[in-house]
């Protein structure tokens, strides 16, 4: 077990109104790109905003066991120097832990020209293919193999290619941005995915160096380097993802809360849809103040919710929003558009009183339940954050295992729920 982790079991006492200010840590899902991309640079980084998570220690420990130079300069901040990396195989357990574990592929390939890594772990909801991965390195130039669960990539030298991506895939757009980067000549791909951590990715590589335009467009260009100098600081944008669960954690228990170091325009799907429900919202800056007083939680209203890819709704916050719609008046129904199986949680909540059913890849939602305390599990990262924002909302005890989970995607969780009025214990 990771050493953040306290402890993989928390008891919460529920109904109890969120109330006050948190402020929100650095994006998970860009930190977990970011650093992989880090071997790319033939001189040092610093990157600023890591937020301290389970995800992120692997990603340190595996990283430096390829042979780059770690440093914690401060609780949020990393010196990495992957100068002298000469490993291109990550074929070790902790590997298998890590969904983020693929990036190592572009990164690999992009850096030593060769790459042993073994597929993505993480959160099981479903088969995570990378066949879009493949694809990509092929039009590149590479030879792609898998043998004994270990995909292989070799090339004498990556070409610049077009390259049109079959479904939007945030995965296969960052391992193909990583792997054309160093590339002779100019990449060009096509149907990209649009997210703020593709954008933070891009970002990151150009201020080491590279030569990226697009991101956050769904045609990215990437003009080949020779070199990535590094040698400079790169802050990591705050978790929208993070920011939503509070967001919606607030409005579940009948709360008043303000949200800090966000930035507004990436939450703006899950504002519209929180302002539908009937919740108040409002932002400036870099701040989103979510109210829901407890009187007024039983009067929200039925929503319709499709996940998308960015800038629709997120899939990673479809299982927080399910159980703020079982406080909503009416039968809504959440459709599942990325994964194909997400619904695990739902199981769990339905022990807490909720009245969900799930009709392939539907969810349809009766409320209003109330919701009393149970012994549930945490399925997966964000189905964690669900069952505990369902904790929070139930009356009596829940009794939450599986913590492990929450851990790999939550910087201090449960102290900043606690912050705000929350009574959780770890057990």
């Amino acid at each position: 077990m990771n050493g953040l982790i306290k402890s993989d079991r928390i008891i919460i006492n529920g109904n109890t109104p969120l109330n006050g200010d948190v402020s929100i840590s650095g994006a998970k899902n860009a930190a977990v790109a970011v650093i992989p991309a880090a071997l790319l640079v033939d001189g040092w980084c610093r990157i600023e905003n890591v937020p301290r998570i389970s995800d992120v220690e692997i990603l340190k420990k595996l990283i430096s066991e390829l042979g780059a130079k770690v440093e914690v300069e401060d609780d949020n901040v990393l010196f990495i120097d992957a100068s002298e990396i000469r490993s291109h195989i990550a074929t070790c357990d902790m590997v298998k832990d890590l969904r983020a574990s693929y990036y190592l592929l572009g990164a690999l390939l992009g850096k030593l020209g060769c790459v042993e890594v073994y597929p993505p772990g993480g959160c099981d909801f479903g088969f995570r293919p990378i066949d879009q991965h493949i694809k990509g390195f092929e039009a590149l130039g590479a030879t792609v193999s898998s043998s004994y669960g270990i995909v292989k990539a070799s090339a004498d030298k990556l070409e610049g290619n077009s390259i049109y991506l079959d479904i939007v895939s945030v995965g296969a757009t960052l391992n193909l941005m990583m792997a054309a980067v160093k590339a002779r000549g100019t990449t060009f791909i096509e149907n990209a995915a649009k997210e703020p951590h593709v954008v933070d990715v891009a970002n990151f590589l150009n201020a080491m160096g590279a030569n990226i335009r697009g991101a956050g467009t769904d045609r990215i260009r990437v003009y080949g380097v020779e070199k990535l100098p590094g040698k400079a600081t790169y802050t990591i944008i705050p978790d929208q993802i993070e920011a939503g669960t509070f967001m919606i954690a607030s409005a579940a228990t009948g709360g008043d809360v303000c949200v800090w170091n966000v930035i507004p325009i990436h939450m703006e799907s899950l504002i519209a849809k929180l302002t539908e429900i009937g919740v108040e919202v409002t932002c400036n800056g870099d701040w989103i103040r979510v109210t829901s007083r407890r009187g007024e939680g039983r009067n929200l209203t039925r929503a319709n919710i499709k996940t998308m890819a960015y800038p629709g709704f997120p899939t990673d916050l479809q299982p927080q929003i399910s159980t703020l719609l079982t406080q909503a008046k009416g039968t809504s129904v959440v459709t599942e558009g990325i994964w194909a199986d997400r619904f695990k949680y739902i199981f769990e909540l339905n022990k807490m009183g909720a009245n969900i059913k799930v009709e392939g890849k539907k969810a349809v939602i009766n409320g209003v339940t109330p919701l009393c305390g149970a012994s549930v599990q945490a399925k997966d990262l964000r189905a964690g954050a669900a069952v505990v924002i369902g904790g929070m909302a139930a009356k009596g005890v829940t009794d939450i295992t599986g913590v492990r989970y929450i851990e790999r995607g939550y910087e201090d969780f449960v102290c900043k729920l606690n912050s705000l009025g929350a009574d959780i214990q770890y057990v």
